[in-house]
């Protein structure tokens, strides 16, 4: 199955510049995780200035290679001093030819996509289609999650639960660490009830020696456990997967349509979560979509603390068909008390697909430039 638009009324526009802007947004509240505490957000957006207009995307790697092995320093400088050139000898393009034309450059898939998605903004908005249409989306509205961070204390996180479950959100994410699992797994599922979703994200913090431990979360009716071991070790998912009852779910490992495709026919994970930007750009994560579709496995876009931009395309990828668990795609005052576009706003515990050409989002320039941390880069052909 693909569900891809491949009108040729998407026609490819001739890359005339790239343009690198690097800004600092200030989150509303602490974000911490098993890997590290962020108090402020450092985003690389990247600017495609074509014949027909200009496409933005945004890098979602962070500024520490905590998370995975790009930051957002390494993605510049990949960007800066291979990607771009390499956009720009080519000239003529396709969303759908940046692959290839970025191929003989080894990993780096953050600093891709964010490429790629710059591109596909400038050539949809050429032609007028929006991401949703071109995706192949199914639903006006997608179902909204939100991602809680590892609190100071019970308290605190019940007070940051309460206040989720209140604007309506559809489904509670519990970051868990050693130390910090079983006590506020169960203080949450009292405090919401046995029928609300809830599910945990470990992000890679446990080895197999918890599989004992781990299997005591099942008593409290989890959604799923997210990437409990480090990404390399499918072997160790599938001991996981047989030895507990609540499901498995591979975020970091899944880099790829073919590991996805090896970790689902080896039983490692029965749910997946598809973030665009770990996998390489929208269109490989739309290859995943098709992939988990047609084997029956359900699939959630996850979420990296994106601005407006990146939030604009992953609403649009959310809503696919295969997407049935509500993702991180939560409001933008989750994250920042101003987005640099306009703000997605929950409404009954769901984000409207934007409907404009491209993303749908219009860049706020003006913030671009006062949140500023350097100067634009600005690459144009030699």
């Amino acid at each position: 199955m693909t569900t891809v638009h491949t009108s040729g009324s998407a026609l490819p526009v001739v890359v005339e510049a790239v343009e690198l802007h690097r800004i600092a947004m200030p989150l509303v509240r602490p974000f911490e995780t098993s890997f590290g505490r962020q108090t402020a957000r450092d985003v690389l957006l990247v600017r495609v200035i074509t014949d027909s207009g200009d496409g933005w995307g945004e890098c979602v790697a962070m500024a520490d290679p905590v998370y995975s092995s790009e930051y957002v320093a390494g993605c510049d400088a990949v960007i800066r001093d291979y990607l771009a050139p390499a956009l720009l000898d080519a000239s003529t393009v396709r969303a759908a030819d940046v692959a290839g034309v970025f191929s003989f450059v080894i990993g780096h898939r953050m600093a891709k996509a964010a490429v790629e998605a710059a591109v596909l903004d400038a050539q949809l908005r050429a032609a007028g289609i929006s991401f949703g249409e071109y995706f192949g989306a199914v639903r006006p509205e997608v179902d909204c999650g939100v991602s809680v961070g590892i609190s100071p204390d019970l308290d605190q996180l019940l007070a940051e639960v309460s206040g989720y479950v209140d604007e309506g959100y559809r489904r509670i994410k519990l970051k868990i660490k050693p130390g910090w699992d079983l006590a506020p797994v169960a203080a949450v599922r009292d405090l919401i009830g046995p029928d609300a979703l809830l599910q945990v994200d470990a992000n890679t913090a446990y080895t197999v020696a918890d599989i004992d431990h781990l299997r005591r979360l099942d008593e409290f009716g989890l959604l799923l456990i997210e990437q409990p071991f480090v990404e390399e070790d499918i072997a160790a998912h599938v001991l996981l997967a047989r030895a507990i009852d609540t499901p498995v779910c591979l975020d970091e490992s899944i880099t790829s349509t073919d590991v996805a495709i090896d970790a689902i026919d080896r039983d490692a994970t029965s749910i997946v979560n598809i973030k665009a930007g770990r996998v390489g750009g929208y269109l490989e994560a739309i290859r995943i979509h098709d992939a988990c579709l047609d084997r029956d496995v359900p699939v959630w876009c996850g979420g990296m603390l994106e601005t407006g931009i990146g939030r604009a395309a992953n609403v649009a990828l959310a809503a696919l068909p295969g997407f049935t668990l509500p993702g991180d795609t939560s409001g933008s005052n989750r994250y920042f008390a101003e987005d640099i576009t306009e703000s997605f706003v929950l409404v009954d515990g769901r984000l409207a697909v934007p409907a404009g050409p491209g993303t749908g989002a219009t860049v706020r320039t003006e913030l671009v430039d006062q949140w500023k941390t350097r100067p634009a880069h600005l690459i144009t052909r030699a």
